[in-house]
């Protein structure tokens, strides 16, 4: 919780980070414009709340159950309990700061990840980690499909749709046939 806690300090406010990210996405992709920059950032910030409260959260399920404080059912619940109660006081720690501020959205961003990390705990990695690539294959399938007709109606080209779509259906298959998905 330390490590959680210090990065809601001034050091890793959006002014601070954003100049780290800006650095290195110009130098990675130079054509890429201020507007797409300040994107990008946002969308890592955010990807960075939702990690770390992943980590908190399995870290919190893993400690409970382990130290007998609680069996399953009830591991689970104090260990979402503890990780939602970490993000609410690092939001109102964060709206005291001049450089930073607390948001509800964030919180519930930061619940989410722990959430996600004690069912993933709770159910067994693997079958998480099956389930979501079954779920992810199906969105880039007919997402991508779907994208790909649209981009068609518009008189598009599709670009690399022509290759993402037929290789997440072909995964699909490949999936079914070789057992290698529990559904």
């Amino acid at each position: 919780m330390t490590v959680v806690l210090s990065a809601s300090s001034a050091e890793f406010s959006a002014d601070n980070t954003g100049s780290l990210v800006r650095a290195i996405l110009t130098w990675l992709v130079p054509a890429l414009s201020a507007h797409h920059i300040d994107v990008i950032h946002h969308l890592v910030r955010k990807l960075a709340h939702f990690a770390e409260y992943a980590i908190l959260g399995a870290l919190w399920f893993r400690g409970v159950r382990r130290s007998g404080l609680a069996r399953p059912p009830a591991a689970t619940w104090l260990a979402l309990a503890i990780s939602v109660l970490c993000a609410i006081v690092d939001e109102t720690h964060q709206s005291f700061l001049p450089s930073r501020t607390g948001a509800v959205q964030d919180v519930l961003l930061d619940s989410a990840g722990a959430f996600a990390a004690i069912v993933s705990a709770r159910l067994g990695w693997w079958g998480a980690a099956d389930t979501v690539t079954g779920v992810l294959l199906w969105a880039a399938a007919i997402g991508g499909l779907a994208a790909l007709a649209l981009d068609l109606a518009a008189g598009a080209s599709g670009g690399v749709l022509w290759v993402t779509v037929p290789f997440a259906a072909v995964l699909l298959v490949y999936r079914r046939r070789s057992g290698l998905s529990q559904s």
